[in-house]
């Protein structure tokens, strides 16, 4: 599933978004997909676990995503960490850590905290060397074309 999840941050990254995936699964079945569109949209709320949450509630008809599992290339951030909450999504099975943003593992322990009304199952690691890669990829070229860009300003001046 994580390679599903995988297959979705391709397509974010072939629109310039930056390329994170996720699936929601329930029995063995993908019912929700989503992937970065924040830009496209120009909407903060179009993350990939946010619109893969929101196709499978459309799926099954309910807010309550109960027995489902989530598959998101990069460790949740705050917003998306109270949605899977929300929803009471059982497991959470992520690729990448995120440092500066994520939720789970890095900055807090928000699916785990005893305080709020639902817990949520973490699995960490999930073919983490090529999430990482994906994303060490697009703005290592997204650097480059910078780069090349203040590189031609300055050589018409």
């Amino acid at each position: 599933m994580m390679a599903a999840a995988l297959a979705e941050a391709r397509q974010a990254g072939i629109l310039n978004e930056v390329p994170i995936g996720a699936v929601v699964v329930k029995d063995g079945q993908i019912i929700g997909r989503g992937y970065n569109m924040r830009e496209h949209f120009q909407d903060v709320t179009y993350h990939a676990e946010m619109l893969a949450i929101m196709e499978a509630c459309a799926t099954l008809h309910s807010w309550r995503l109960e027995g489902c599992d989530l598959y998101v290339t990069l460790e949740p951030c705050i917003m998306c960490s109270g949605a899977i909450i929300n929803a009471r999504i059982d497991n959470v099975y992520y690729g990448a850590k995120d440092p500066k943003a994520g939720a789970v593992d890095s900055l807090y322990h928000l699916l785990g905290d005893s305080r709020l009304n639902h817990q949520v199952n973490v699995t960490s690691g999930l073919l983490q060397d090529e999430c990482s890669q994906l994303l060490k990829d697009f703005f290592r070229a997204i650097r480059k074309r910078r780069k090349a860009a203040r590189k031609k300003r300055r050589s018409k001046d």
